[in-house]
């Protein structure tokens, strides 16, 4: 009796571990907190002004959505990770030119 719940409790346990395994994206997670630290910097060093911050923040706020959806059904497909990387892509893109556009708090 003790071998088969034993064996029971370790099958639950790495079904559990692969399941989450699955669901796990620390390539996204790490390129999401870099996004973030880049506009913290953008305000910190004045290439940001407020708005152009909160509206970068509410873009890196609708990214994570996208990510927690697609961790909803315990599986994120390539499908969306690939939609989720655009994402983050179009953010990059758009922390970049907002910190480069000279409207920061400096220029004025």
């Amino acid at each position: 009796m003790k071998r088969l719940i034993v064996g029971v409790s370790a099958g639950l346990v790495l079904v559990g571990s692969v399941a989450f395994a699955q669901n796990e994206t620390p390539g996204i997670d790490r390129r999401q907190a870099n996004q973030e630290q880049r506009i913290d910097q953008g305000v910190a060093s004045g290439q940001l002004t407020e708005r152009e911050a909160a509206r970068l923040e509410r873009q890196q706020s609708r990214i994570k959505r996208m990510e927690d959806r697609a961790k909803s059904d315990g599986v994120v497909t390539k499908k969306e990770r690939a939609r989720i990387n655009a994402a983050q892509d179009r953010a990059s893109r758009d922390i970049f030119r907002e910190k480069h556009d000279r409207q920061g708090a400096r220029h004025r």
